[in-house]
């Protein structure tokens, strides 16, 4: 997704003091959400709202190299969960984030939650990407018989837990998974996979195409959601992800 442009290595986080200055006193379990090059302003504040609002008690903490937080393994140790809000392109993406690879799926394979959008959808799969699927992505745009062809911002139909439903999106991915132990939360109209989640090692992975995190202001230039600014369906997502605990 290219909506909203722009900061990579992965640093070490000194968790003798480091870690308490910015885990606070919140009680609240640590959802890191990335904000660097490989996402774009709105995506990640938008995500972190998702989180912050949602079912589970979690806190949103920005990391990246730009950050107080690090996005390193020392940094991930303290979270619960790992969130790749949307972006460029997955090419630039897997750029600015196969420095991090190794640490994220180590923290997923051990027991951590992994949420991915639209871009953090892409770069869940193999090729180029994390490999933290059980199969890969590909472009929905180039699927038959997609209902959108272009990679524009626009709302696209889904079935969502069998109710039809609106979503943002913005050259989205669907998810060619081995569906034995995946959760399926919603498909386009053309049947392809709109949000999964799926067990890796001890963690889990939780995916989607369009973008249940939009907020109002990423609505313009005429592109309307018929069911309104709702954000039922991340949040669904979310309880999905820290209620499931399968392996693979």
């Amino acid at each position: 997704m290219r909506r909203r442009a722009l900061m990579a290595g992965v640093g070490t986080l000194a968790l003798s003091g480091a870690a308490a200055t910015w885990m606070g006193r919140d009680e609240r379990a640590v959802a890191l959400v990335y904000r660097g090059p490989a996402s774009v302003p709105g995506c990640p504040e938008a995500v972190a709202a998702l989180i912050d609002t949602g079912p589970v008690a979690l806190r949103a903490v920005f990391c990246g190299p730009q950050e107080k937080v690090p996005l390193s393994s020392g940094a991930l140790a303290e979270a619960a969960v790992f969130a790749q809000p949307g972006g460029g392109t997955l090419r630039e993406g897997w750029e600015h984030m196969r420095p991090y690879a190794r640490a994220i799926r180590e923290f997923t394979a051990a027991g951590g939650r992994y949420l991915g959008f639209c871009l953090g959808g892409y770069l869940a799969g193999a090729t180029p990407g994390f490999a933290l699927l059980p199969g890969d992505t590909a472009r929905y745009i180039d699927t038959a018989g997609a209902a959108v062809r272009t990679p524009e911002e626009t709302v696209v139909p889904v079935r969502w837990r069998n109710q039809r439903r609106h979503l943002f999106f913005q050259d989205g991915p669907v998810f060619r998974l081995r569906e034995g132990g995946v959760t399926v939360l919603a498909r386009y109209g053309n049947g392809e996979i709109a949000a999964a989640v799926a067990g890796y090692g001890a963690g889990t992975v939780g995916v989607v195409g369009p973008h249940p995190e939009a907020d109002r202001s990423w609505y313009r230039d005429g592109v309307v959601n018929p069911d309104g600014i709702r954000f039922d369906l991340g949040h669904d997502l979310i309880a999905a992800v820290m209620a499931e605990q399968t392996s693979s």
